[in-house]
């Protein structure tokens, strides 16, 4: 499915749910100057039905993070310098193939969302950089409690864990374009001065690179 397209001036941050994307997009926008493009989880009107009744509403929600992704990225692509965008559609996938695989999902649902990310993909340039926060469940739903939306509350550890797996399993694998693993169980850029001064010098030296 994945097109091996030019890359584009993009930097996306990308995790599991809980692993601190929105801290490390609002730090590094202040940091480097650049136009943000947030992952649409505020105004999402199907967003915390989802978590009451992922059978229900499992495709729908697919079909709305994709939808808004793919606007997403057609804006970045106007913009005239770098952009930081949160969670990739490559990565969509993830929590689309855990939730047919769970059975919230029926085949003829995924084979539909499989489809329509193909088409998608072929008009996606890869980012510039993928920034991947690794973070194990633990801390990942530490965060989730802290945060306290009411609808994450609900969910069984069991899904955090299935989706963690899912996302080391397929950031392993990915070679689409340049890949920085940061520890986000280490560093605590919020609280943190010294662990947010050596991230943003960990990432500030990897564009470098590119």
């Amino acid at each position: 499915m994945i097109k091996r397209n030019k890359s584009n001036e993009s930097i996306v941050i990308d995790a599991v749910v809980g692993a601190g994307k929105t801290a490390y997009m609002e730090i590094l926008a202040k940091e480097f100057g650049m136009p943000t493009f947030e992952e649409p989880v505020v105004n999402n009107p199907i967003l915390d039905k989802f978590y009451y009744d992922r059978k229900r509403y499992s495709f729908p929600l697919q079909i709305f993070f994709l939808n808004r992704r793919f606007d997403m990225l057609k804006k970045a692509s106007q913009s005239e310098k770098p952009v930081l965008m949160d969670r990739s559609i490559y990565g969509d996938m993830i929590f689309a193939k855990l939730l047919y695989e769970e059975g919230n999902m029926d085949k003829e649902e995924f084979d539909l969302y499989k489809e329509l990310l193909t088409n998608m993909l072929d008009h996606v340039e890869a980012p510039k950089l993928m920034i991947y926060l690794k973070a194990d469940t633990e801390t990942a739903m530490k965060r989730i409690k802290k945060r306290g939306r009411d609808y994450e509350q609900v969910v069984e550890r069991a899904y955090w864990e299935n989706l963690n797996r899912e996302y080391e399993a397929y950031f392993n694998e990915y070679n689409l374009s340049p890949l920085l693993i940061i520890d986000a169980n280490r560093y605590d850029i919020v609280e943190n001065e010294q662990d947010r001064s050596t991230v943003i010098q960990m990432i500030s030296d990897k564009i470098k690179q590119l």
